[in-house]
C-alpha cells in the first residue's frame, strides 16, 4: 500500500508517533487510544505492517511494536522538492520578526 495513504489516516499518523519516541506492546498502543476498540487498533497495526512502517515482535507473549523508518524516507525524499519554499519563507519570517522588534523597541524609547 502507498505509504502516503498509510500515514494520512490519523489514527496511524499518532501511532507513528508513538513508536517513534520508544517500542510499544499492543496492549500500550490499544490503551493510548480509548475511543478505538481493541479491533480497529489491531487494523491500524495490521495495515501498519503490511506497509512495513512497523515491524513486530514477540516477546514472550506481547506482540512489540517498533518503528520501521525505511518506508518514512520514501515521504522525506518528496518533501524534500519543496525543502527549498520553506527555507526563502523562514528568513523572510525572521526579517519580519526583527523589524517588528525594533520598532517595538522604539516605541518603548519614545513613551519612557
Amino acid at each position: 500500500m502507498d505509504v502516503f495513504s498509510i500515514v494520512a489516516e490519523p489514527t496511524r499518523r499518532a501511532i507513528v508517533d508513538l513508536l517513534g519516541k520508544r517500542d510499544r506492546t499492543a496492549g500500550e498502543l490499544v490503551d493510548s487510544f480509548p475511543e478505538l476498540t481493541q479491533p480497529a487498533v489491531s487494523r491500524h497495526l495490521r495495515l501498519l505492517r503490511e506497509s512495513k512502517l512497523v515491524r513486530v515482535r514477540i516477546a514472550a507473549q506481547k506482540r512489540v511494536y517498533s518503528l520501521q523508518p525505511g518506508r518514512l524516507a520514501e515521504i522525506d525524499a518528496w518533501i524534500g522538492r519543496y525543502r527549498h519554499f520553506w527555507s526563502g519563507r523562514l528568513d523572510a519570517l525572521e526579517g519580519h520578526l526583527a523589524r517588528t522588534h525594533q520598532r517595538c523597541q522604539l516605541r518603548s524609547k519614545r513613551k519612557s
